[in-house]
């Protein structure tokens, strides 16, 4: 019998490969190239299932020109902004995704940005690399600790709940805003904030871990810049879309903010390009989730979704 056929829309870790390789028809994209919308439903012609990243659009005008063989689409992303699910519950196409894959890594990469912007850490390798450092002195790049002051997250659901775990350990207060209020037991002491502005006002550092949507696009504009204490510090490692990058650059180089970390920008990899010129802004590359272990279990989770759709049972993790 001919195995179902399984398009992988880009290159994936070898471990990933091997195993789509190993149990379906799989077809690969070695070359990592990013698909049109054209090429994307060129390649999925006869195809069973679809294993796709957030680099792939999946719009509602994409899904109704999707050949009929199409049963299941799993992104290797917690996020699904890049779905339009109501289009492919329109067709019976199961859509999924890996939630929890993720979390420990992001918030690993959450704290190395609040510790990179609070200690200099970008102009501390610019000073070492260029050959500008010239021995130690009592005020050189002097940061800031993070013991007793106080950490606001926008968004307390996975991610933002492993924040708030590493983040005790620095000696930060934990202050949150979400949609519901966590029961008392998952808040473990972090103060809850009915709303943003409050939470906003008493964030010396503010960390973004919510998810992308029409209603937090922009929700950091310069309002709500303004409503920070002076010399707080910005962390996002949600998706860019959710900063006004214009309100956060002019903010940054004014001094009402001390500084920013950032993995995930608007527009990516075209980043506002008066981010690299501000000495206060440590930059990263969407590195949230990059270690061998997590995109593996990504992987896997994606293709967890694939194997029981295929096999007429339930997706573990549809949207």
């Amino acid at each position: 019998m001919a195995r179902p056929v399984v398009l992988v829309t880009r290159k994936l870790p070898p471990a990933v490969e091997a195993r789509a390789t190993r149990d379906y028809d799989a077809r690969l994209n070695p070359d990592d190239r990013i698909y049109t919308a054209d090429a994307l439903l060129a390649a999925a012609a006869g195809a069973d299932a679809m294993l796709i990243c957030t680099s792939e659009k999946i719009t509602a005008d994409l899904v109704g020109r999707l050949p009929a063989s199409i049963k299941v689409i799993s992104t290797f992303s917690v996020g699904y902004e890049h779905i339009d699910i109501a289009a492919c519950r329109a067709r019976d196409i199961v859509a999924a995704n890996t939630p929890g894959a993720m979390t420990e890594a992001t918030a690993n990469i959450a704290m190395l940005l609040m510790l990179g912007a609070a200690r200099r850490g970008y102009e501390a390798q610019q000073m070492v690399r260029r050959g500008e450092w010239k021995g130690w002195t009592s005020t050189m790049l002097l940061g800031v600790d993070f013991s007793g002051k106080r950490l606001g997250i926008f968004g307390m659901g996975r991610i933002g709940q492993a924040v708030a775990q590493r983040a005790r350990g620095f000696g930060l207060t934990i202050h949150y805003h979400n949609r519901r209020r966590l029961p008392a037991g998952e808040e473990q002491g972090a103060i809850f904030h009915d709303n943003l502005d409050s939470l906003l006002a008493v964030s010396d550092i503010l960390s973004i871990n919510a998810p992308s949507s029409p209603e937090t696009r922009h929700i950091l504009n310069a309002a709500a810049i303004a409503r920070l204490p002076d010399g707080a510090i910005v962390v996002n490692t949600a998706r860019g879309d959710m900063v006004e990058d214009a309100a956060l650059i002019a903010a940054l180089t004014c001094g009402k903010l001390r500084a920013a970390g950032l993995d995930v920008f608007a527009g990516e990899p075209n980043l506002d390009p008066a981010y690299l010129a501000l000495p206060n802004a440590y930059l990263l590359p969407h590195l949230g989730s990059a270690t061998i272990e997590t995109r593996d279990r990504m992987g896997f989770m994606a293709l967890d979704n694939i194997d029981a759709v295929l096999a007429g049972r339930p997706a573990p993790h549809p949207l």
